[in-house]
């Protein structure tokens, strides 16, 4: 006896937000255990967050979102839809894609090219919209400080994708430079941006694309007024008053979250 939690044994926590309706809860638990039966490494723990929006306008007013812990490794799942329960199906097809991925490029590590298999338009069409909220009630609700880690752009795509973000802040490795991977919506490739000059990254550009646009050093207000401007998802920028790069970015309910560098 391995002593490992099977998919069934794990506890999969399934919290509710807005007026989630009777028994999507124990459909997305049950989806979710499904997903988990087919993944051979240990499963530590499974979160999984319903979220039905009050605007009635919302066209997917049904979001759900799944965090597995797989053997220490995040994988990240997030989808929207017109009902709770198309969301727990969409959650499953969506995390099963994950899930897979992150098997088959191991623990770290990338196989191929940096390109390879990651965009997944149907994935991409099912994220959840932002709300839109007047540019006077919008703030920063959310400010994450932390330290980065330190790791080659490769390494960050993964956790990019394993993550399902938009975005991934870390330290690279080789030139000791704060910097962020993302992916080109417009494309589906990556992207690499850096605070300092970028090195052997350049050499490589036909596997992962380096911006030489040069990031602006301002304050968080700037940033602010500039995320505004440009109609981005994000802004990455040199903090004039930390010297830390540091992304600003939109939350789904419309305001503002910003990731920071610990001093």
């Amino acid at each position: 006896m391995s002593g490992l939690k099977t998919s069934r044994a794990v506890d999969v926590h399934v919290r509710s937000r807005g007026q989630v309706p009777r028994g999507a809860d124990a459909y997305a638990r049950e989806k979710v255990l499904a997903t988990l039966d087919h993944v051979s490494e240990p499963v530590l723990a499974a979160r999984v967050k319903l979220t039905q929006a009050v605007s009635g306008s919302a066209a997917r007013p049904a979001a759900a979102q799944a965090v597995v812990d797989v053997n220490g490794r995040l994988v990240r799942a997030h989808v929207a839809a017109s009902t709770m329960f198309e969301a727990a199906d969409l959650l499953q097809e969506r995390l099963t894609t994950r899930l897979a991925r992150a098997r088959r490029h191991g623990p770290r590590g990338l196989s191929g090219t940096v390109r390879e298999a990651w965009w997944d338009s149907a994935g991409h069409e099912h994220r959840p919209h932002r709300q839109h909220l007047p540019a006077g009630e919008r703030r920063i609700e959310r400010y994450k400080s932390f330290s980065p880690m330190r790791q080659t752009p490769e390494d960050a795509v993964i956790d990019l994708e394993s993550m399902d973000y938009e975005f991934w802040l870390f330290t690279n490795l080789a030139s000791g430079y704060d910097s962020v991977v993302y992916r080109d919506v417009r494309t589906g490739h990556h992207r690499l941006a850096s605070l300092g000059p970028v090195g052997q990254e350049r050499d490589n550009e036909e596997l992962l694309g380096v911006s030489t646009v040069p990031v602006p050093a301002s304050t968080v207000p700037e940033a602010v007024q500039r995320l505004n401007l440009t109609g981005l998802p994000f802004v990455f920028f040199n903090d004039s008053a930390t010297g830390r790069g540091s992304v600003l970015y939109h939350r789904y309910d419309g305001r503002y979250g910003l990731i920071a560098p610990a001093r």
